[in-house]
C-alpha cells in the first residue's frame, strides 16, 4: 500500500473513533430521534439529499469547470453528513437529539439514498457510475454504524465509559489533523493547478448555499435550522470520493485532492455562522 492509502486509512480511523467517543456520550433514543419524527426527518432529507444537488447540478452546469472540480462537487452534493461536525454543530445550539437523530438517520438513509443519486452523475456527467448500495453500506458501516453501535452499548452497558469519551475524541481529532494535513500538504501540487479558475470562490457559494438551504428548511426550532445548516453545507469525504471516481475518468488523487480543499473551505465558510448561532441560542437550546 502507498503512503496515501496509509493516510487515507488514517482519515477513515479518526472518523471512526469521532464517532464512537461522540457514542458514548449518546443514547438510543438520541439515535432514533428523527426516525420518530417523520415531518423533520422530511425536511432533513429534502434540504440534503433533493434541494442542495439539484443546485449544486444546475451550477456545475452554469459554470464551465474543469471536469475533476465538477464531479467533485456533485459528488459532495449528494454525499451524507460526516462524523466529525456533530460538537460544532452543539456548540454553535444544536440538540443532541436531532444531532446524533440526523447522523444516524442520513447515515442509514445514504446507502439507498446516495446510489440512486448516481443517476444524477450519470445525467449531469455521463459518469457511468459503477458504485454499488454494497459499497455505500461498506463506507457507511466502517466509519458511522458500527463505531457509534459500539459507543451507544459501551454507554448503556458501562455508564463510567462517558468519563472516557473525552480522551477518545480527543486522540480522533489529533488522528485527524495530522493525517489531513499531511494529505493537504502532499496533495498541494494537485490543489494548485486548480487555483485561479474560480474553484475555491465556488467551493465558498456550494457552502454558504447550504448554509442557506439548511437554514431555511430547518423548522420552527432555530436549534434545528442551525443543525441543518451546517450539515447541508458539510458532506462525507469517503463517500463523496468513492461517487467522484466511480467512473471511467475518475482520478483518485486529483478527486481526494478537491474534496480535502472543499472541506477546508466548507469549514472556513461556517465559521461565522457558528458563532452568530452560538451568539443567539435559543431557550429550548440552553436547557436540553
Amino acid at each position: 500500500m502507498t503512503t496515501q492509502h496509509w493516510l487515507g486509512l488514517g482519515l477513515q480511523a479518526s472518523i471512526a473513533l469521532t464517532v464512537l467517543g461522540f457514542g458514548m456520550t449518546a443514547s438510543w433514543s438520541q439515535a432514533t430521534y428523527l426516525f420518530r419524527n417523520p415531518a423533520l426527518l422530511l425536511r432533513t432529507v429534502l434540504s440534503m439529499s433533493v434541494v442542495m444537488p439539484v443546485i449544486v447540478a444546475a451550477l456545475v452546469h452554469w459554470v464551465d469547470f474543469r471536469f475533476p472540480v465538477a464531479a467533485a462537487l456533485v459528488a459532495l452534493a449528494v454525499s451524507p453528513v460526516p462524523p466529525i461536525i456533530q460538537r460544532k454543530e452543539i456548540a454553535a445550539g444544536g440538540r443532541m437529539d436531532y444531532v446524533v437523530g440526523l447522523m444516524v438517520a442520513m447515515s442509514v438513509l445514504a446507502i439507498v439514498l446516495v446510489p440512486l443519486s448516481l443517476t444524477i452523475l450519470d445525467r449531469v456527467f455521463d459518469a457511468q457510475g459503477v458504485l454499488t448500495i454494497a459499497a455505500i453500506a461498506k463506507i457507511m458501516a466502517t466509519t458511522v454504524l458500527l463505531p457509534l453501535a459500539l459507543g451507544l452499548v459501551l454507554h448503556q452497558s458501562w455508564p463510567a465509559s462517558q468519563r472516557a469519551s473525552g480522551a477518545v475524541l480527543t486522540a480522533a481529532g489529533i488522528l485527524l489533523a495530522v493525517t489531513a494535513l499531511i494529505l493537504i500538504v502532499g496533495l498541494w501540487p494537485v490543489v494548485r493547478t486548480f487555483i485561479g479558475n474560480g474553484m475555491i470562490c465556488a467551493m465558498a457559494v456550494v457552502a454558504a448555499i447550504g448554509l442557506a438551504v439548511g437554514h431555511f428548511l430547518g423548522g420552527p426550532l432555530e436549534a434545528d435550522r442551525t443543525t441543518l445548516a451546517i450539515s447541508t453545507a458539510s458532506r462525507h469525504p469517503a463517500v463523496a470520493l468513492a461517487l467522484a471516481t466511480s467512473g471511467p475518468r475518475g482520478e483518485i488523487q486529483t478527486e481526494l485532492a478537491i474534496i480535502l480543499a472543499y472541506l477546508v473551505v466548507a469549514t472556513i465558510v461556517c465559521i461565522p455562522y457558528q458563532k452568530w448561532r452560538a451568539r443567539h441560542q435559543s431557550p429550548e437550546t440552553r436547557s436540553s
